[in-house]
């Protein structure tokens, strides 16, 4: 499922950033991922991912990271240690699967992944587990 059919995209304000190799929702809370079939993500597109996001990556700001992997794509897991070496932003990460092999993959990213990496069978429960982080309980508990 895509994240604009999902529950969420009705009750959380999100930007829509469009990018060749797919798109990314920007929340309050999470960024959200979805890449387009065949794409292998390397460096040259984590560093077009970082350029656009730079104001969030670089401020400090915590944040959630959401694969939604409905389509089928390769990953450099080796992104995670680089990324995770020049940055803190992200305060965990849930990958979305839909297959055995993605879920395979998953776990190999998962031993790359500094912090928390949880592997879910659908959108909703990664959204609810990134939103239920305790980085996120006040706030959500203030809405």
């Amino acid at each position: 499922m895509k994240f604009e059919d999902c529950k969420y995209s009705k009750q959380l304000a999100y930007k829509k950033e469009a990018f060749s190799f797919g798109t990314v929702y920007v929340t309050e809370y999470f960024l959200l991922s979805e890449f387009n079939e065949g794409i292998h993500v390397d460096h040259k597109i984590a560093s077009e991912l970082i350029s656009r996001f730079s104001n969030l990556i670089s401020k400090g700001i915590k944040i959630g990271y959401i694969a939604n992997r409905f389509n089928s794509y390769s990953f450099d897991p080796q992104l995670w240690v680089d990324f995770n070496k020049d940055y803190d932003a992200f305060v965990a990460s849930a990958i979305v699967t839909y297959s055995n092999f993605s879920y395979l993959n998953a776990s190999l990213e998962k031993k790359f992944f500094n912090k928390s990496l949880k592997r879910c069978k659908n959108i909703e429960e990664a959204i609810g587990w990134i939103m239920n982080l305790k980085e996120f309980k006040t706030d959500i508990n203030q809405n």
